[in-house]
């Protein structure tokens, strides 16, 4: 962004200065001619002295010549070098002047250079020639022609400045002036040849020829001096020539032209060189009074000329920085409103979109109103108008995820519901289980109704999975602590492959009662993943114990493990539970236990074991609490839905509730070291914790040798684990508000103490005898076997019906109790 707007920004100023270079450079060129060209006309002052020198020192050496011819004797040439040699050194001081008035001009025009080297070179020849003029060897006219080629290579130069076509005013100035140094030229030849024939007595056969054409030249050069000058230097020259010393001149002069068949007159040497030499000074005078005004205006228009360029370089400097400066200022303006509008979208993107979507993803409670802060860019212009447009876009995208939130939580509230539904129908299912379960005597067909209890429990913890997915609270709830080994019983009872689980549990730790629904759902899901995914031959062992203030439990199976990748990801899962879903439908457990133990602050990490997988769930001190004080149990009450399940353990002389601890309990599959006097028994199994099958009970004295029938086992479910009924035909209190009065533990059965093998092979290996370990589960030994009562089969007939017609009716029966998000037990509608 910066980028651009300062390439919009710039390129406009370069494209203004390359203009106002282009127009800049016009001007500096045109003021550094001007300036030039009043160098030249300044210079002019000492051109015309030079030439005013040279030509005393022409028109002198011109007579001096003449009398040299005439006389010839060496007082004569005495006379002349002693006469011209202070004119003489006025010329070389003259011609030095201009030298050094030149020097700034080096570098002028390749016209004025040339013009200038040429008037250099011909006062060369007049230096060269000077000593020619008193022997008087050479020829008058070879001597006066190197003064007139010098004379006019200094006109020639003062000639040559050129202020350009479009200054008429300045060239006509100069023009002025060297119309007039030609006029004073021309005056001062004829000066030259009237006083040369004075001096010889005589005129020569072409002077008055050479007479008549300067003359001639003379009033042509004064004629263009008339036009170009002004009238205020055509009035002064007018002034110049009634002078009396011009006019004594001009009559001299007069004298000297031809009339008729009269010769022209011989004027007197002395006073026709006094009387021309007052006329030329009169000539001096006005020539230099016409070259300063030439300068003067040159000079006024170079000035003229630097002061526009100054003004118009000021003014487009000037013009450029208010420019740069509104840039500047307008630029700082739309990356100001800019970088706010970009905050403002970051903000949106990073902070406050976010922030309303975690809002929205509370499906527990009423969407409330949520305002849409206004644009940071408060203006008219297209800034303003985009910032409204980013507001109108998180308006937008609020609306969206309302909707999307409010469409979340009638989903989730059809989840709950659904959910509630099954759930009542899975416990009329296990209600009418135990029904069957108490009335059936044939084995087989018990097993049967086992297993279909056992797959009615899982049923009803996929239900409870919805409503971890829909995220409201299970309501399974305890008012008092229930220990730690009972929930890791009761979540093993959840399972399908419950008899590969073996616990290890050797502290007394107790979990507050609120949390023991969520934890038995969370270790289930974590047991359910060990079993499932290692081998059937295999077992999972529970390790759990105390970790500083809080507790451990590890998982540990032996199956077929996770690559580093997926370990990764299912723990990133883990640490931050995700949004429900199509992938939460597809792991639903990592999804269910993900959430679970951010609900309470469990920490559930997943790493590769030796073999398999080790799952370690680290709980905080928070969910545990000290053990119940005994003796303060009170009746269990009866489930909410269920009738009570009715344990055969229950019928054992002796037997209470479990109020041992932890430490106390055996592990599961193997026999404990120092068993306890006297042990509950395991709902399980219907036997005491850690007894191995009888293989014939032995007669109590008083009974005459008959046998006593074993309790018959009931299916183990988390419900009997955690609450069994203490003489009380109470049910287990699992969807209880109050909940069971203390916790109960009970282990899967143990194996029997002493297999029965057929001997032993070749290889000194045991020879296993089938069927020979189901003797002490399916039927007591001993003779006195009690006789099997056969149902009658109306009776099985009318029950199954019943049964049918109840779960019919069940499905089809509209139920009063609607569950929504946030409601306990439902509400009433």
């Amino acid at each position: 962004m910066g980028t651009k707007l300062a390439t919009v920004l710039v390129l406009p100023s370069v494209a203004f200065l390359v203009l106002a270079g282009v127009q800049t450079r016009g001007l500096v060129g045109q003021t550094t001619a001007l300036s030039e060209f009043a160098q030249q006309v300044g210079i002019g002052r000492q051109i015309s002295t030079a030439v005013d020198r040279l030509q005393q020192e022409r028109d002198r050496s011109a007579g001096e010549l003449a009398g040299l011819r005439k006389a010839g004797g060496s007082a004569d040439r005495d006379a002349a070098v002693a006469a011209l040699k202070p004119l003489q050194d006025a010329s070389d001081r003259a011609m030095g002047e201009l030298r050094t008035a030149a020097e700034p001009l080096a570098d002028a025009d390749a016209a004025w250079r040339v013009a200038y080297s040429e008037v250099l070179e011909a006062y060369d020849q007049v230096v060269y020639i000077r000593a020619a003029v008193a022997p008087a060897v050479l020829s008058s006219d070879t001597v006066l022609s190197n003064y007139h080629r010098a004379i006019a290579a200094l006109l020639n130069l003062l000639a040559e400045p050129s202020p350009g076509e479009d200054q008429r005013a300045l060239t006509n100035a100069v023009l002025r002036y060297v119309q007039l140094s030609r006029v004073k030229e021309l005056s001062s030849r004829i000066r030259a040849e009237l006083y040369a024939a004075a001096r010889a007595g005589r005129y020569e056969v072409d002077d008055q020829v050479s007479l008549t054409d300067l003359r001639a030249q003379q009033l042509t050069a004064l004629g263009a001096f008339r036009v170009a000058a002004t009238t205020d230097q055509v009035r002064r020259y007018d002034q110049t020539s009634v002078d009396p010393a011009f006019v004594s001149a001009a009559r001299l002069e007069e004298q000297t032209l031809p009339s008729g068949a009269a010769e022209p007159a011989l004027l007197p040497a002395t006073q026709w060189w006094a009387a021309s030499e007052q006329r030329q000074e009169l000539l001096r005078q006005l020539e230099r009074e016409v070259l300063d005004d030439a300068v003067r205006q040159a000079d006024d228009a170079s000035a003229r000329q630097l002061r526009d360029t100054l003004l118009v370089v000021g003014g487009i400097v000037g013009v450029l920085l208010v420019a740069v400066l509104i840039s500047l200022l307008v630029g700082r303006s739309v990356a100001r409103s800019m970088r706010q509008l970009r905050g403002q979208a970051l903000r949106i993107a990073q902070v406050e979109l976010p922030h309303t979507l975690d809002r929205l993803r509370a499906v527990d409670r009423p969407v409330s109103a949520i305002d849409v802060p206004p644009a940071v860019v408060d203006s008219q212009d297209e800034i303003g108008e985009l910032a409204e447009a980013f507001v109108a876009v998180h308006r937008s995208a609020v609306d969206v995820a309302v909707e999307q939130a409010m469409m979340r939580r009638n989903v989730n509230a059809m989840f709950v519901n659904l959910a509630r539904r099954s759930q009542v129908l899975v416990e009329r299912q296990l209600e009418l289980l135990d029904e069957l379960e108490r009335e059936e005597s044939d084995p087989e067909q018990l097993e049967n109704l086992f297993k279909l209890d056992h797959l009615a429990a899982r049923m009803r913890r996929n239900d409870e999975s919805l409503l971890v997915l829909a995220g409201t609270e299970s309501s399974r709830r305890w008012n008092r602590p229930v220990g730690l080994g009972a929930v890791l019983l009761a979540a093993s009872a959840e399972i399908e492959q419950y008899q590969r689980v073996r616990h290890d549990s050797r502290s007394d730790l107790h979990v507050v009662g609120h949390a023991v629904g969520d934890l038995v759902h969370l270790f289930a899901e974590l047991l359910e993943n060990a079993t499932a995914f290692s081998r059937p031959d295999t077992v999972v062992r529970v390790i759990a114990g105390a970790d500083g203030t809080g507790a451990y439990v590890e998982i540990v199976d032996q199956g077929l493990g996770m690559s580093p990748a997926a370990l990764a990801e299912a723990n990133a899962v883990l640490a931050e539970p995700p949004a429900a879903d199509v992938a939460a439908s597809e792991r639903m457990g990592l999804f269910v236990v993900s959430h679970l133990g951010a609900r309470h602050g469990v920490q559930v990490r997943l790493r590769g074991g030796h073999e398999g997988l080790v799952s370690r769930v680290r709980i905080p001190a928070e969910l545990l609490a000290a053990a119940p004080p005994p003796g303060l149990e009170e009746p269990a009450a009866p489930r909410m839905l269920t009738s009570q399940v009715a344990a055969a353990s229950r019928l054992t002389p002796g037997a209470g509730p479990l109020r041992a601890a932890t430490t106390e309990l055996p592990v599961a599959g193997r026999r404990p070291l120092a068993p306890p006097a006297a042990l509950p028994v395991s709902p399980l199994t219907g036997l005491p914790l850690g007894a191995a099958p009888p293989a014939a009970e032995a007669s109590p004295p008083g009974l005459g040798g008959a046998a006593v029938p074993r309790p018959r086992p009931v299916p183990g479910r988390a419900e009997d684990v955690l609450a069994p009924a203490a003489g009380s035909p109470a049910g287990g209190g699992w969807f209880s508000r109050q909940g069971p009065s203390s916790a109960v533990l009970g282990v899967t059965p143990p194996p029997a103490a002493t297999p029965v093998t057929g001997g032993t092979n070749e290889r000194g290996l045991p020879v296993r005898v089938p069927m020979a370990q189901l003797t002490a589960v399916t039927q007591p030994a001993g003779p006195n076997r009690s006789a099997r009562q056969e149902p009658d089969p109306e009776s099985v007939g009318g029950m199954l019906s019943r049964y049918y017609s109840g779960v019919r009716r069940a499905e089809a029966e509209e139920t009063t109790e609607i569950y929504l998000p946030g409601d306990e037990g439902g509400r009433r509608q």
